[in-house]
């Protein structure tokens, strides 16, 4: 046995001074040596009163309208969630209220609907901003999730400062959302990218990251979980690394502020981006969270009506961030919605939620490293959501298609994330990704059909 967790999980045993990447409080995922497991019918009888935090675990499932559905017979299982999460009846029911009751554009009207159009925006930046730890409202700039969110900060802050041989800091573990927009920008300035490795665990290899910085270092953009791999990063020691060249950070939220607690003047990112999709809120919304003086110093990203105070044909007047970054009319129902997504997790807590998931996290990994052929991919100490996995023998496509026959959605391809799954080799994998309304009923279904498969 103690072979098989060898072959699956080497960075436990086969330790090189790296540390585990940060940002958790739970333990690593630890594959038992002595072959005891715990009886799936002790397990499953706990099941069906499982609470997450004070929450039973039954009425928050109730709250997902789509858990419901049924997929050729077979009741849904969501295990997509690092693509999108599904979404509350709260969250549901706002746009619906939204719609009815508030629809009008915001800042610029007089009458009734256009305040409480107003007042829905502008409390949904607040939750935004109370909800990943940021100073003030201000600092909240929405788009259309973390892809436009990268995008504008490359554009706005980054470009007007590079010249030639200047660099960029990125890591193996990122998104192609963040890397496209540092190529471009790349490209049209000189400047250069530089890359961090990972180790065969999936995590950052931190004293290659500490070699990459020097003077000539501008710009460090970093994801805070892969969506790939699921590896939380040490974000704290990152940031604080990148500070001491004198150069900010951007961190990649996409994967992490669904699943954990976030503070972004604790860990004193500059810039941080999340999408309201992943977090059980609408699509087509998103954060940028900015330090004021960072937003201040940043050119407008795109021009229009909403983001200025003054115009001639001379010359235009923007307004102090974050107006000036949200031209045009923005997407008044979805940040609403958004809003509601916020509270609905902070009601729940993201603490709980995150250990919830860790222990599903723990279940699903254990089990999947029993089945015969199978090989996981990405087994950092600490991990958020995600267990990708190729089976020997068997094509993505088929367990994907398999899985689906069942009723179980995952996700079966290169994630957008092509430059990690090569450095191991792949085209790419399954990834099944876990949510809080997620059970272990339904990880053992998964891990029926794989049993099936070989």
């Amino acid at each position: 046995m103690e072979e098989l967790a060898r072959g699956f999980f080497p960075e436990l045993f086969n330790r090189s001074g790296n540390k585990g990447s940060g940002g958790s409080s739970y333990s690593p995922i630890v594959l038992p040596l002595d072959g005891r497991r715990e009886e799936p019918a002790r397990r499953k009888a706990a099941d069906s009163d499982k609470r997450v935090g004070n929450e039973p675990l039954s009425k928050i499932r109730a709250d997902f309208p789509i858990l419901s559905e049924m997929v050729d017979g077979k009741p849904l299982v969501w295990f997509d969630n690092a693509a999108t999460t599904q979404k509350p009846k709260q969250v549901i029911d706002r746009l619906t209220t939204y719609y009815e009751r508030e629809n009008s554009n915001v800042h610029r009207g007089a009458h009734a609907l256009a305040a409480r159009s107003t007042d829905a925006y502008e409390a949904s930046r607040a939750k935004a901003a109370d909800f990943i730890g940021a100073a003030d409202p201000d600092e909240i700039v929405f788009v259309r999730g973390t892809t436009e969110g990268i995008n504008l900060v490359a554009q706005s802050y980054v470009k007007p400062m590079l010249k030639p041989s200047d660099e960029i800091i990125l890591t193996y573990l990122e998104h192609h959302a963040n890397i496209v927009p540092w190529q471009m920008i790349a490209q049209e300035t000189g400047a250069l990218i530089r890359v961090a490795p990972v180790d065969d665990a999936g995590q950052i290899i931190l004293p290659e990251f500490h070699k990459l910085l020097s003077s000539r270092t501008k710009f460090a953009s970093l994801a805070h979980v892969s969506n790939a791999l699921g590896t939380i990063t040490p974000v704290e020691e990152l940031i604080s690394a990148v500070h001491s060249f004198g150069a900010a950070v951007l961190i990649d939220g996409a994967q992490s502020a669904a699943h954990m607690p976030i503070n972004v003047s604790a860990m004193d990112a500059d810039f941080f981006v999340f999408s309201g999709h992943k977090l059980y809120g609408p699509t087509g919304i998103g954060v940028v969270y900015g330090k004021q003086a960072l937003l201040e110093a940043a050119k407008p990203y795109q021009g229009g009506g909403n983001m200025i105070s003054d115009v001639t044909f001379g010359r235009t007047l923007y307004h102090n961030p974050p107006a000036k970054f949200e031209a045009g009319t923005g997407n008044i129902a979805d940040a609403a919605g958004m809003g509601a997504a916020i509270d609905y997790v902070k009601r729940i807590g993201m603490q709980n939620i995150e250990a919830y998931e860790h222990e599903l996290l723990e279940y699903g990994t254990r089990e999947l490293s029993k089945i015969p052929g199978l090989r996981l991919i990405g087994t950092a100490s600490r991990k958020a959501s995600v267990m990708s996995f190729v089976i020997e023998g068997h094509s993505i496509e088929e367990i994907g298609s398999r899985l689906s026959e069942a009723g179980i959605a995952v996700r079966a391809g290169h994630h957008c994330a092509q430059p990690i799954l090569r450095r191991f080799g792949l085209e790419g994998t399954v990834r099944p990704s876990i949510a809080f309304y997620n059970t272990f009923e339904e990880i053992d279904s998964m891990l029926r059909i794989l049993r099936q498969l070989v």
